[in-house]
């Protein structure tokens, strides 16, 4: 039988178009799961007292990394360290409110390079941290972002006014200083989709229901919200932990030989009703706080289950990427300390688990991760080419051979200030034995060093770094810190000082006069937090601006305080 030349042109045609269809199909899709403060209090973690078994099943289909480690233990810095692919030193961004494309303006983020290679890219609730004065970044999703409140209350006398927390996520341009303290915690008896990581998992069901019905490859980023404060949760999930059973703290000091600056002040707990404005909390207090975190945990974790079990219901499981990880981890009263902001491994180690299409499920690596590496190992898992800004290693060799070695250390930063030596920022070094941290001063020297042996002394307790026998460790790691530092930023990418003003130097002395409400000439520290786009920072800049230890500060000491400050 003949064929016609045209037929036969068509045949062949769809032979060829066959493979490319084929490959379109097999493209994997991603999960991209982001929990906000969660800290590794995971059963598949080894926690016994946590109650998780969503996150726990997706770890027996997964590889968990067990010393994953942020790049800055707070939400920006750390989310946007993530999705840039860039380190801190590279974006040298450590606020809350500082959005990252005024660093890095024409960097691609992680969905948005996934968006340019014919993903849909969307985004639903904490993905960018959003407020402090900070936004969300339009050119990552194809469709517009889904937002969920941050600060979320079910009960009315919770709900009875605007707090200064739910001010601050909403860029509210409201006094905060005038706003009332919100609760801590909240147990109400409510359905799950009450609260905003209810409703967050049920937008992402639906999301998969339509990605399954046009058959697009997604990228679908999903950041819930708890366990973050306030610990509010439906009731359920506080009736599933006993507090008197849950860990306590055993220590509740400061690692010994630690400098004065180093730990967190938690002014963010502090800004909630109930909490004492400095000193400790009562036992009471922090077993109902302790118990709210895991309640909180254990309400995201039932969140994130729906949310996996309507990717199986849908058939996408198997061509699917499900990762899923915490910002940074949290203090629950380890060292007296709460909330994260520091150089500690409580604060900066946070879960880590990957799970996709064919690669082994159900193992546990103890090789260091740094969050920088999430970025090229997604890309390496999908297929797509490397953006050749990316400053971390694919952890994919990790998923394929658990027992390989990984990096030699992971990197992490933190600022801080004191009267003494002025704006510092901590380097920390961990590395498989020890946490190393070095405070440079702005002219680059160290005012002080912490080393801690993390095999002999798990909990941090001792600073170890003056000691003599322990000089070669110390100086192994200061120089793991300076190659680590002298790397270039990436060729061709372009940067930006994110301090530098647009337009003019703002006028501190007019700043002055319009915090100075009742025009006394002085700011007391109510008047100097008002409106601060970052709160958890700001009470640690009132005692290095006030240097003459009076408590206030007069107009010359906030006017000089802008010149100093980096």
């Amino acid at each position: 039988m003949s064929v016609s030349p045209l037929l036969a042109a068509w045949f062949s045609c769809a032979l060829l178009c066959i493979p490319a269809l084929a490959a379109d199909r097999a493209r994997p899709n991603v999960l991209f799961i982001a929990v906000d403060d969660l800290k590794p209090a995971l059963g598949c973690y080894g926690d016994a007292a946590a109650r998780t078994p969503n996150i726990d099943r997706l770890a027996a289909r997964g590889t968990v990394f067990e010393r994953a480690y942020c790049m800055q233990a707070v939400c920006a810095p750390s989310r946007n360290s993530l999705l840039t692919g860039l380190r801190q030193e590279t974006l040298r961004i450590y606020d809350l409110g500082t959005n990252f494309r005024k660093r890095a303006p024409d960097v691609i983020t992680l969905p948005q390079h996934f968006k340019q290679h014919g993903y849909q890219s969307h985004g639903i609730g904490k993905i960018f941290h959003v407020g402090h004065g900070n936004h969300e970044d339009p050119a990552s999703w194809s469709v517009p972002h889904f937002q969920a409140k941050s600060v979320d209350y079910a009960k009315p006398e919770n709900r009875r006014q605007v707090t200064r927390e739910e001010a601050f996520f909403s860029n509210s341009p409201a006094d905060v200083s005038k706003l009332p303290r919100g609760a801590a915690s909240e147990s109400a008896d409510v359905p799950d989709d009450t609260y905003a990581d209810g409703k967050i998992a049920g937008e992402a069901i639906s999301r998969l229901r339509s990605f399954k019905q046009n058959g697009e490859p997604f990228f679908l980023a999903v950041g819930f919200v708890k366990p973050h404060l306030p610990f509010c949760a439906p009731k359920k999930y506080w009736d599933l932990h006993d507090p008197a059973k849950l860990p306590v703290p055993e220590r509740s000091t400061a690692p010994e030989g630690a400098p004065g600056f180093a730990p967190t002040n938690w002014g963010e707990l502090r800004n909630y009703a109930g909490i004492p404005g400095d000193g400790a909390l009562s036992e009471e207090l922090q077993r109902t706080l302790i118990h709210g975190y895991y309640a909180a945990t254990s309400y995201a974790d039932a969140q994130i289950g729906r949310v996996l079990d309507e990717l199986e219901k849908q058939g996408l499981g198997e061509n699917t990427i499900v990762i899923l990880w915490g910002d940074h981890g949290w203090h629950l009263g380890d060292h007296g300390l709460w909330s994260k902001h520091d150089n500690y491994e409580q604060a900066t180690r946070s879960p880590l688990v990957i799970s996709a299409p064919g690669k082994k499920g159900g193992q546990h690596t103890r090789a260091l991760a740094e969050f920088v590496d999430i970025y090229p190992t997604l890309t390496e898992l999908a297929g797509l080419p490397r953006p050749n800004h990316l400053q971390g290693e694919s952890l994919v060799p990790l998923i394929d051979n658990p027992g390989a070695e990984g990096k030699a250390a992971a990197f992490q930063v933190y600022p801080r200030g004191s009267r003494e030596h002025g704006a510092m920022l901590g380097h920390a070094v961990r590395t498989d034995r020890w946490r190393y941290v070095e405070w440079r001063k702005e002219d680059g020297t160290a005012a002080a060093l912490e080393l801690y042996d993390l095999q002999s002394n798990p909990g941090e307790t001792e600073n170890v770094a003056m000691e003599a026998e322990h000089l070669d460790v110390r100086n192994k790691h200061a120089a793991l810190l300076q190659a680590r530092l002298a790397v270039l930023p990436p060729e061709g990418l372009k940067l930006t000082d994110p301090t530098a003003k647009v337009t003019r130097k703002p006028d501190r002395a007019a700043m002055f006069a319009g915090r100075d409400r009742d025009r006394d000439g002085k700011l007391t520290l109510d008047e100097f937090l008002a409106g601060q786009p970052d709160p958890t920072e700001a009470p640690k800049r009132f005692p290095r601006f006030d240097t003459d230890g009076d408590g206030v500060l007069t107009e010359a000491e906030f006017v000089a305080a802008g010149v100093r400050r980096p």
